[in-house]
């Protein structure tokens, strides 16, 4: 099973949302040759958001090609428990779920764990950040979403970064996402919030040099967890 190195590092994660689906695996595989340290699968249902992407078919078919880069499922779905063996068996490394629609969250996270995947928790800009202190231990990471999930392109929320600082202070070990209208210009707040894994569509997957963005993303992390 591949797995993230548990020790606090930056690490870029370009969303493919907003790449062209029908060349999916030559532009997943760019973006690794790139630099990035992992994919970031946007998968929609259309239900908890307006949006509909596509589902495990696909991720097991890109998961037969890219055999060794760690797997990140966002499941902005209104039932995530149902995919959970789904996703594992199509390779996914980390089930990222909403906490909105479900009524027993460590429920879930159990569910995953016991599926062989790692666990993500993901907060909507409405959703307080004090409410993952009943499930943070059962956490491999939380994601702060930056924008209204379910399109890709919205303008960063900077306010959504008080959320990012509170977790880094109590819980300093904790690995923290961001997602949602991060690039170049936006980096350096995240950075400076607490944030080590970085979700960035848009600005990575349009730019002329992709691999010069990743890297400056990393840089500018890197540069605050070496401080501190």
């Amino acid at each position: 099973m591949i797995k993230m190195d548990k020790k606090l590092t930056a690490k870029i994660g370009p969303s493919i949302l907003n790449a062209d689906l029908s060349r999916l695996y030559e532009e997943s595989q760019r973006l690794i040759n790139n630099g990035a340290d992992y994919l970031h699968l946007d998968v929609m249902d259309g239900h908890f958001v307006p949006n509909l992407t596509f589902g495990h078919p696909l991720v097991k078919c890109l998961r037969n090609k890219i055999k060794d880069t760690f797997f990140e499922t966002h499941m902005m779905v209104s039932d995530p428990e149902k995919w959970i063996e789904s996703m594992a068996d199509s390779g996914v490394n980390q089930y990222t779920f909403h906490i909105e629609p479900v009524s027993d969250v460590p429920s879930i996270c159990r569910k995953v764990k016991e599926a062989g995947m790692t666990v993500g928790v993901a907060l909507k800009p409405g959703t307080p950040v004090d409410v993952v202190v009943d499930y943070v231990d059962l956490a491999d990471m939380v994601l702060v979403m930056t924008v209204e999930p379910g399109f890709g392109g919205q303008k960063f929320m900077d306010t959504m970064l008080h959320k990012v600082q509170w977790l880094r202070k109590n819980f300093p070990t904790l690995d923290i996402e961001v997602d949602g209208g991060v690039g170049p210009n936006t980096i350096e707040c995240c950075a400076k919030a607490g944030a080590n894994m970085i979700v960035s569509g848009t600005a990575i997957i349009g730019a002329a040099d992709q691999a010069k963005v990743i890297k400056s993303l990393r840089d500018s992390v890197n540069s605050v967890l070496h401080q501190s």
